[in-house]
């Protein structure tokens, strides 16, 4: 059998680093407001400017062109921007996934990248230089903001997909889906390098210009260049072994195990378009037949719970460092990039594993039971910045690693699965609805994370994490099952079968001594 990774050429390379850098910066964005929270709130205070912009002027002037009167007061508008972006940015990962299934997924992701660089820039600098503050079309802004962010995740995963086939696609979008976490290194980097020069303008020009580059050089499909889906590149020797194993365990294998078989056979019968040199484009499925595909639901909701907390890990995490151990917010940024390195290692390990396999829930379970002590020992770390690094790697690992899994290899599988029945344009439209699920549960978390942490405290903040991942666990856990007994099977049909074949050979050796 034709291994998928020999038929990967220059053109595989190319799309994975434009993908994974266009979502590295508009992630790297986000970051960078999460990291200056604590300059901005100043800036929306009269203590910023009296001390720091022009002493010389009376303070009335300043004084009547901030929104707060303390620090302390605007972290709550804070938290209100967070959840406002993570709601607008649901919803649009809805719209974007059922856009990128019917038009270019170039010039979505473009006009999406260039759009929002833009917005960014409005929302951090220009209203800062001319002196405009207003707490409502602040509001306006960001959501418009994570509307047009929104156009990056369904459009980079799909395009991922038709470029990657299955067998290797747990490893390859393993590894690929830490460009968020590149992202989030890149957004700490550069808040902490350019925090005194204008932050939102270096944000601006990098997506940007970047959304030029995916313009002019981004291939969506491998059938623009007349090249085969990677699940298509299957002999007519495969096939045939396929349809004679379909009949001897059937009853034993699992619906997204026998997904590639499925899934091989109706793709074999574009092939004629294909060599005629015409790209044809099938129709869309449906936003509810997208909806109801085998565990969609199921990842949605787990991820909801999931992204509650590594959201809140992106968003809070320098704050809280700040806050809890006082820690000035340039040495809080650089540590916590632990966690992105730790979500890249668990993403990618994870991705490998899984496509040994061939089961992703086999892998999910076990980490995510595992993540549950490591935010308990995590939030009891001491005021020592090595042991803090060392433990948020290790918390990153868990949490981070299986969002990165969930998002971008398991969606990707859902939306190639074999009851999609002929219609492979569906890929966008189920990481939509996956991932505009999992922010729905984000938001939550970002409105609910400053109320808890200013009545209760932060200790507080990680109970509700460990139970917001006992929940994600509860909603994989019919999947995990499912695939236990599939796994078992298979097992148990393999020894049975193994031993047959011993047996007969056994018997035509006895035959020959006689």
């Amino acid at each position: 059998m034709k291994s998928e990774t020999s038929q990967f050429t220059s053109h595989h390379v190319v799309v994975f680093l434009l993908t994974f850098f266009s979502y590295a910066f508009f992630h790297a964005t986000r970051k960078t407001f999460s990291n200056v929270k604590t300059t901005i709130s100043a800036e929306w205070t009269p203590s910023f400017h009296n001390s720091t912009v022009n002493k010389t002027q009376p303070d009335k002037i300043w004084n009547s062109h901030t929104m707060f009167d303390n620090p302390k007061d605007a972290e709550p508008f804070l938290g209100m921007l967070d959840g406002a972006f993570l709601i607008s940015y649901a919803v649009g990962l809805y719209i974007s996934g059922i856009i990128g299934d019917r038009l270019n997924m170039r010039l979505v992701l473009s006009f999406g990248m260039i759009s929002s660089g833009l917005s960014v820039f409005i929302f951090g600098s220009l209203f800062e230089w001319i002196g405009y503050y207003n707490k409502y079309v602040y509001v306006v802004v960001w959501i418009l903001n994570g509307l047009l962010q929104s156009t990056g995740w369904p459009t980079v995963v799909a395009v991922m997909g038709n470029w990657f086939g299955r067998s290797s696609r747990g490893f390859v979008l393993g590894l690929w889906s830490a460009c968020a976490s590149v992202g989030n290194i890149i957004g700490s980097l550069l808040a902490s390098a350019v925090l005194d020069y204008g932050y939102d303008v270096s944000r601006c020009a990098t997506v940007c210009s970047f959304g030029v580059a995916i313009f002019f050089g981004l291939v969506s499909t491998p059938k623009e260049l007349g090249l085969p889906v990677p699940d298509e590149m299957i002999t007519n020797q495969e096939v045939t072994i396929d349809a004679n194993s379909v009949n001897t365990s059937e009853n034993i294998e699992s619906i997204e195990s026998d997904s590639d078989d499925t899934e091989s056979g109706r793709l074999l019968s574009r092939s004629s378009s294909r060599e005629s040199g015409v790209v044809s484009r099938p129709k869309a499925l449906g936003f509810i037949q997208a909806l109801l595909l085998p565990g969609v639901i199921l990842y949605a909701l787990s991820y909801a719970c999931l992204k509650f907390v590594n959201y809140s890990f992106f968003f809070w995490l320098p704050f809280y460092l700040h806050g809890a151990f006082g820690w000035k917010e340039t040495v809080a940024d650089d540590i916590s990039i632990w966690y992105d390195v730790g979500g890249i290692i668990g993403g990618t390990i994870a991705g490998f594993i899984s496509d040994r396999f061939r089961k992703r829930s086999l892998i999910v379970i076990p980490m995510l039971v595992l993540a549950i002590p490591a935010l308990f020992i995590y939030s009891h770390s001491p005021n020592n910045k090595t042991i803090n690094g060392v433990l948020m790697a290790v918390a990153g690992f868990f949490v981070g690693g299986v969002a990165n899994l969930i998002s971008a290899a398991i969606s990707a599988d859902l939306g190639r699965q074999g009851p999609v029945q002929g219609n492979t344009e569906a890929l966008a439209t189920v990481t939509g609805i996956v991932d505009g699920t999992g922010s729905a549960g984000a938001a939550i978390g970002q409105v609910l994370v400053p109320v808890i942490q200013q009545k209760f405290g932060w200790k507080s903040v990680f109970v509700v994490f460990m139970i917001m991942i006992a929940l994600t666990i509860v909603c994989i856990l019919p999947m995990f099952i499912k695939e236990c007994k599939g796994a078992i099977a298979n097992y148990s049909f393999s020894w049975y079968s193994g031993l047959t074949k011993k047996r007969t050979v056994m018997v035509d050796d006895e035959f020959d001594e006689t």
